[in-house]
């Protein structure tokens, strides 16, 4: 189990009671300090994130729900809570859209099909800087099937990026080792998804590995 300091404050939003009462009990097993604030559709999302000074630390979204518009709403929040995780939870299984929702901001999609184990270690791994994207049990979402991009748009940092993606560091070891802050490599891994068209971090790292990175 992954501890966490009481100060974090999470957001549970899902307009279905039953499962976001599910969801808020995952969460406060997975991470015991946490201040869970509820929310029933997007404009109690934003009540909730702007009532406190601090922004939320993070966002547990169920993808349907009164007041979300998919990609652009994931992409408000992004913008205006930058340094906060944004998680999609959802029985959508559609990949292109959930590549899409990825590009657009989100760290983290998570199906409803798997179980609750698996939710609250993916929502830990998001919350220590990984991306994850799990829509059943038997794994990641495949990437669109479209001819690789070429490796030989991106700027020097990205590469330094991807080739450390590579090397299986996280993004907080990444960012100690590059000397940025975590933040700043996430918005670069977030580049990294969308210009070599994939939606994980392993499938960055097999573009690294056949590129000779």
């Amino acid at each position: 189990m992954h501890e966490r300091t009481v100060k974090d404050r999470i957001i549970v939003a899902d307009d279905h009671p039953v499962f976001r009462d599910g969801l808020k009990r995952i969460v406060l097993k997975q991470f015991p300090g946490a201040q869970v604030q509820e929310a029933g559709c997007m404009e109690e999302v934003l009540a909730c994130a702007r009532a406190s000074e601090e922004p939320p630390d993070t966002f547990v979204l169920d993808l349907l729900f009164p007041g979300l518009d998919s990609t652009r709403s994931i992409g408000e929040l992004r913008q205006e809570f930058r340094s906060s995780s944004i998680v999609i939870v959802s029985m959508v299984d559609d990949a292109a859209l959930i590549q899409d929702i990825m590009a657009a901001g989100a760290d983290g999609f998570i199906g409803k099909s798997v179980s609750p184990d698996e939710i609250g270690a993916a929502l830990a791994a998001v919350r220590n800087g990984e991306f994850v994207v799990k829509f059943s049990p038997s794994g990641l979402v495949p990437a669109r099937h479209e001819p690789p991009a070429p490796l030989e748009p991106l700027t020097p940092r990205q590469r330094d990026v991807l080739r450390l993606v590579a090397d299986g560091l996280s993004n907080k070891e990444i960012a100690r080792k590059l000397e940025i802050s975590p933040f700043t490599v996430r918005i670069h891994v977030s580049s990294l998804l969308r210009a070599l068209n994939v939606g994980t971090r392993s499938a960055l790292a097999a573009k690294a590995a056949k590129a000779g990175l």
